[in-house]
């Protein structure tokens, strides 16, 4: 169940990663004209997921 749970974990950091992305490239090109505070949200989700994985890994010895 753990492994599941981890394997979730590191497919939403990566989907999380990819709106960022997405959102900077936005930003850059000028079809982002106001900072909405987005990219701050997904760099705070991100890390905390970041978090989570990375003591679950501890966890397990990883």
């Amino acid at each position: 169940m753990r492994n599941s749970y981890l394997k979730n974990l590191r497919t939403k950091r990566e989907e999380l990663e990819a709106k960022l992305e997405l959102h900077i490239a936005r930003y850059c090109f000028g079809e982002g004209e106001v900072d909405d505070g987005t990219e701050a949200d997904l760099r705070q989700r991100i890390a905390e997921i970041s978090d989570e994985i990375a003591a679950l890994e501890t966890e397990r010895g990883e």
